[in-house]
């Protein structure tokens, strides 16, 4: 839980500072800081890649990720599923309607792969670091949504709560059933490496140099795990 308090404080900054002095940043300053980002979100997104004991696993999980989620066309039904928000929550025509600025944070900080994998690390071995990262990101999405759409960003960190919160104590409650665990648990470790790619997919977002439907690797993160603990039992790998 360490990760998502971490998150709502950095919203809380971010989202205040915002309010108070965000409109006197210029877009270049906002553009430069978010590039910054992007190349720290590389770095450790290349880390956790280059931890797997078995990049072929990893490849795999992927790639069949991959194909699963454009099958589920589950980035398709996160924007479908943001216009209806929109549509039914975020109606009014003042910019600066409390609502409009809810239904926006809340989709930006809680609908990506970093909240699943960052919460998902924070309660299974109490790896925040994604988290950390995606914390930063957000308090300085924060600032720029409040200096344009008013307070109501800060009505987010309920969101934050409710969605990391959950699937933090979720992943805690199934580490207890699988006994011990740690950073260094195999399927754990093949589950960082595959984050790690998805990392690597957000950072390219964030420096504009291709647009990547991250959202339809998410499985990869479930299959990783997965492979990494039948081919342990079937002794084809430790």
């Amino acid at each position: 839980m360490a990760g998502t308090l971490i998150n709502v404080l950095a919203v809380l900054i971010g989202g205040l500072s915002g309010t108070l002095v965000g409109s006197r940043l210029s877009e270049k300053i906002r553009e430069t800081v978010v590039h910054g980002l992007g190349l720290v979100t590389a770095v450790v997104g290349m880390q956790a890649a280059l931890g797997t004991q078995n990049v072929l696993l990893v490849l795999g999980s992927v790639l069949v990720g991959g194909i699963l989620g454009e099958w589920a066309r589950i980035e398709d039904h996160l924007e479908a599923f943001g216009r209806w928000l929109e549509g039914r929550f975020g109606s009014q025509q003042d910019e600066r309607s409390l609502t409009r600025a809810f239904v926006t944070a809340s989709l930006v900080f809680c609908v990506g792969p970093l909240t699943v994998v960052g919460s998902i690390q924070d309660g299974l071995t109490g790896d925040y670091t994604m988290l950390a990262i995606k914390s930063v990101l957000d308090g300085f999405a924060a600032l720029a949504f409040a200096a344009s759409m008013g307070p109501g960003v800060l009505l987010s960190i309920l969101t934050i709560v409710t969605v990391q919160g959950g699937l933090s104590l979720a992943a805690m409650g199934l580490g207890g059933a699988l006994g011990e665990v740690t950073r260094t648990t195999p399927w754990v470790v093949e589950m960082s490496a595959a984050g790690g790619v998805l990392m690597l997919g957000i950072s390219l977002l964030l420096l504009d140099l291709r647009r990547i439907r991250v959202a339809n690797l998410l499985p990869a993160v479930i299959l990783a795990p997965l492979a990494q603990t039948a081919l342990a039992a079937l002794r084809i790998v430790r």
